[in-house]
């Protein structure tokens, strides 16, 4: 299959959304050209397109055509790249790259990436190539992939600007000039003293707006937002967030600067801890790579525990419909409501649950606010049982007549106000017990209601009936 039109009239378009080639066509044309040794037209293309958009290309690739695609690219930009693609196709790409080759295209990319990276690396891959580098860029590598994986320091660079306080503003601007190369960003400079100790950060605008001779320490902001390299990267980007920053300065126990978090980096913080709680939120064990990635063994073990679990836990649902046998044989109307009612109080449940763990993760509420919150849930959940309810019983009358109407009313009632309550309640014990509330899930919420649903219908009915 070949393209038509010359490869560097192609828009690019990697998702296929639009009238564009996708880029696993795109990568067949590619392919071809390079076995036919025509490097300067994929060349050519490759320089027309987003370094991203080049990313999805070369996960197209076949192994050998991948490297030579990014042969193609200058070497900053073959760095970059690398941080563009997916961990698996990093490694497989790293793999294959002569050790020379590595280290020259690592040392080319950011302090935060290059680390990233070498933390993929096994051992025997990570003990060659360190002695190719300097000895501040291995105790760098070093420091920065020791962090644990949870930490702010985890996601942190060292790639940052400083100056000094008594610096005027023209030679504090001469000075970003030339650190502007390294560093991941200059809008932001931080002044430290002799220990590295964060004492001010300034702005690239209040520089320029600055008096030449006006001195840093005379503009910068001397109480700075900062973080600790040992709390969880979440709290970084909150921080970000709340203070709308371009980077969050990183201090060690002893108060020296070590990193900055961008916003970029935050952002990812973000996706990777909203898309943990959606894992979470289906009772599904956070996988460390994507799903398109995953093996069936993976996906398996990651889904299988809870399933088992909540089979189990609905094991008393059952039981709870065994132990009320008498009344349902002498009632069978009941039965048609039954999935009705508990229905409504899981999913009452999962309504509460999704508005309180999304609350917590903002910072909206907070353990305090558990007393207030609740008096609230309850009028909520009440008015809404008693909609349920009225609506329901309608039915009720129908199929089993105003005895039927009357238990069906007070259960919908019941449930969904022990439903929203469950809902509510669960994240605030998980937060409690220092446990991710993302945790106490719809499918939890929804077992927990589901059991306590049949038990509290059948008890009505049972005491009602009997009358």
């Amino acid at each position: 299959m070949t393209i038509q039109t010359p490869l560097s009239d192609v828009r690019f378009d990697p998702d296929n959304e639009g009238a564009g080639f996708d880029a696993a066509f795109i990568a067949v044309e590619v392919a071809r050209l390079l076995r036919e040794q025509q490097h300067s037209v994929v060349s050519e293309f490759l320089e027309s397109q987003e370094l991203a958009d080049i990313a999805a290309l070369i996960e197209e690739l076949d192994d050998g055509d991948d490297l030579a695609a990014m042969r193609l690219l200058p070497l900053h930009d073959q760095a970059e790249l690398l941080g563009y693609l997916r961990p698996r196709a990093q490694i497989g790409l790293a793999t294959r790259i002569p050790r020379r080759e590595l280290v020259a295209l690592m040392t080319a990319m950011s302090h935060d990436e290059r680390a990233d990276l070498f933390k993929q690396l096994d051992e025997e891959a990570q003990e060659a190539i360190l002695p190719a580098f300097t000895k501040a860029e291995r105790e760098d590598l070093r420091r920065l992939a020791a962090y644990e994986e949870w930490t702010v320091g985890s996601v942190m660079t060292s790639d940052y600007a400083t100056l000094k306080p008594e610096m005027s503003s023209t030679q504090a601007i001469e000075a970003l000039r030339m650190q502007a190369i390294e560093a991941e960003t200059i809008y932001s400079a931080y002044i430290i003293d002799e220990d590295r100790k964060l004492i001010g950060v300034i702005e690239l605008r209040d520089l320029l707006t600055a008096r030449p001779r006006q001195r840093v320490s005379e503009v910068m902001d001397t109480e700075p937002v900062w973080v600790r390299a040992d709390e969880e990267q979440e709290e970084a980007a909150r921080l970000v967030a709340r203070y709308d920053l371009l980077a969050l300065p990183v201090l060690d126990n002893n108060d020296r600067l070590v990193g900055i978090v961008t916003a970029d980096d935050a952002m990812d913080v973000t996706a990777e801890e909203v898309t943990e709680d959606f894992y979470k939120g289906s009772m599904v064990t956070p996988l460390e790579i994507s799903v398109a990635d995953a093996t069936i063994s993976v996906l398996y073990r990651a889904r299988i525990f809870w399933l088992v679990l909540l089979v189990f836990g609905n094991i008393f649902s059952g039981a709870g419909i065994a132990y009320f046998e008498e009344t349902i044989a002498a009632h069978l109307s009941l039965l048609f409501f039954l999935p009705l009612l508990i229905a409504s109080g899981g999913n009452a449940g999962t309504q509460s649950a999704t508005l309180m763990v999304r609350a917590l993760a903002t910072g909206d509420v907070r353990l305090a606010d558990f007393g207030r919150l609740l008096s609230r849930e309850v009028l909520i959940a009440l008015a809404l049982g008693l909609t349920m309810a009225a609506a329901v019983s309608v039915i009720g009358v129908w199929r089993g007549g105003p005895e039927i109407a009357f238990v069906v009313a007070l259960a919908m009632v019941t449930i969904v106000l022990i439903g929203a309550l469950i809902g509510m309640c669960l994240p605030f014990i998980f937060a409690k017990l220092d446990r991710d509330p993302a945790a106490a899930s719809g499918p939890l919420v929804t077992s927990i209601a589901d059991v306590l649903g049949v038990l509290i219908y059948f008890t009505i009915a049972a005491q009602l009936l009997a009358l």
